[in-house]
């Protein structure tokens, strides 16, 4: 007993922050034991080190650490604790202690139940409970993952539902997922606004935020949250886990061809200020609301990994953020733009001169506009200055309506923008359909 009281101990406590240790003692509960066992055979405690981290790596508890700086600086040469897996339940930090006990510098170790000194027997016996606890640990992972796995097979991703879906337990203690039938509408609405809609995920946001809608915590949902769910696949019945992709049991939200119909609203071109021209913006407003029409530049990969570009029209929703005018492509526009040809009212004077900019300028008109119509049409000067402004005939008339043909089927953005300007008339959008405005 004088040897024992002799020796300066620090109590160790450790509870995992982990669920594999959710059953150990709490800190409270070991502090509680030990003081008692310390007082009853009159321990000297000189510090006392709490700490909530998992023990299955090594190095990885501050506290731990400070443990055995202690020991190695002579502040004590004892340890309390519960028992030997609180200390180490790997093989890294269970050498550290025993090359302590080595040195001279760990005298003894103190548990509820045993006790353990530099002697090779217990030494060993350190080592082999230690092990043990590495041992369960190790399988308790495997079987885990095993469990985890089977799970996936039978189509239930393991962790919590995403929003618009709820975990249910069953009878037979397996958890599985179903709709959720308060927030499901909702997300599903969600996704058919940015598809159908062409909302953006702040639209979307403000959307939400004005019905009032909240997550399972009663919280508004975040913009980064809305992009997440957007992005996840659960929706449609497939989910990825451990990089193998399952085949869900539970009911889809959403069809496959919705989802990927949203992934091309939401890429998002690099944005090159005043580069980009999107040449039909100024000669449309929204049919809905009255707004102004803008455009944006999509990327979609094919099977057979070829990147397309296309160019989408639709309102800028600053009237009304909710405006449900859908998108309309740059390809069906111009190709309605071109049958309302014959009634669209020029600017003829600013035509014919860059018209005879083009003759000039481009010799593949000569086969397209120029043959049929230089024998029968005099190209005189433009008007410039104070002049009056000149009649055309209308063979004239006839041959620039054919020259905006040819700029609005093979012409550049920039050639688009340009010969766009001598168009008087106006339309309107809605529902994908151009209508002329008189």
């Amino acid at each position: 007993m004088k040897d024992i009281i002799k020796l300066k101990y620090c109590l160790y406590a450790r509870k995992s922050s982990e669920s594999d240790e959710r059953q150990a003692m709490s800190i409270d509960g070991q502090l509680r034991e030990m003081q008692f066992l310390a007082k009853r055979d009159k321990l000297n405690i000189t510090e006392t080190i709490t700490e909530s981290h998992s023990a299955k790596e090594s190095g990885q508890r501050p506290e731990f650490n400070n443990l055995l700086l202690g020991v190695t600086e002579g502040r004590y040469n004892s340890i309390l604790t519960w028992a030997p897996d609180r200390l180490s339940r790997n093989a890294g930090d269970l050498g550290r202690i025993v090359d302590l006990m080595d040195q001279g510098k760990l005298t003894h170790i103190k548990t509820y139940s045993q006790s353990f000194t530099n002697n090779p027997n217990e030494k060993f016996l350190l080592m082999i409970l230690c092990s043990q606890a590495k041992l369960e640990n190790d399988n308790r992972g495997v079987n885990v993952k095993r469990g985890l796995r089977n799970k996936c097979e039978i189509g239930i991703r393991p962790g919590v539902a995403p929003i618009g879906y709820r975990n249910v337990l069953k009878v037979n203690r397996i958890s599985t997922v179903e709709l959720d039938p308060e927030r499901a509408p909702v997300i599903k609405q969600i996704f058919h606004k940015v598809a159908n809609l062409g909302f953006s995920g702040r639209m979307v946001k403000k959307w939400l935020d004005d019905i009032g809608f909240t997550t399972k915590s009663g919280c508004k949902m975040p913009l980064s949250k809305i992009y997440v769910a957007l992005q996840n696949t659960f929706y449609y019945g497939e989910f990825q886990y451990g990089g193998i992709w399952y085949k869900g049991t539970y009911e889809p939200l959403i069809t496959k061809a919705l989802f990927e119909k949203v992934q091309i609203q939401l890429q998002v071109t690099p944005r090159q200020w005043n580069k980009q021209l999107f040449p039909f913006k100024k000669i449309c407003i929204c049919g809905s609301c009255g707004g102004s029409v803008t455009a944006e530049l999509k990327y979609r990969r094919t099977k057979a990994n070829i990147v397309n570009s296309h160019i989408y029209y639709h309102c800028n929703r600053i009237k009304k953020y909710d405006c449900p005018e859908p998108y309309i492509t740059e390809q069906e526009l111009i190709k309605q733009l071109i049958g309302y040809l014959p009634k669209i009212r020029l600017n003829t004077s600013y035509l014919m001169q860059e018209f005879e900019i083009e003759v000039k300028r481009l010799q593949h008109l000569k086969a397209t506009v120029i043959d049929e119509y230089i024998p029968r049409v005099e190209i005189t000067p433009h008007n410039t200055g104070n002049q009056s402004p000149r009649e055309y005939t209308e063979t004239q008339t006839e041959m620039l309506k054919e020259y905006l043909l040819h700029v609005l089927q093979f012409g550049t953005p920039e050639e688009r923008i340009k010969i766009l300007k001598g168009v008087t008339s106006k339309f309107d959008l809605r529902n994908r359909q151009l209508n002329l405005l008189h």
